[in-house]
């Protein structure tokens, strides 16, 4: 899915001139409040983004995301997302 907005230019420049790419901070802010929100596992933040789970255990640290426990549902979900992707 694609789905686009307007940045406005200062804050483009801002991201820029600090050496990011605008696309990939708001990609990384909108999915880490999903997650955030409990709205997307933390496999799928992974997946989306392309990073592997100690990558996304520092970003999510450099949003403050703290971390409660693993539900058992969470865990579950993982679990079956690794072996699905073991059995390729």
């Amino acid at each position: 899915m694609t789905i686009r907005f307007d940045l406005p230019q200062s804050i483009e420049d801002s991201l820029k001139s600090g050496g990011l790419d605008p696309s990939r901070v708001v990609l990384e802010a909108a999915l880490v409040e999903l997650y955030r929100q409990d709205r997307i596992y933390r496999v799928d933040l992974g997946d989306a983004l392309g990073l592997t789970r100690l990558e996304v255990d520092a970003l999510l640290k450099r949003h403050n995301v703290t971390e409660d426990l693993q539900s058992l549902e969470e865990y579950e979900h993982d679990m079956e997302r690794f072996r699905q992707a073991f059995d390729r």
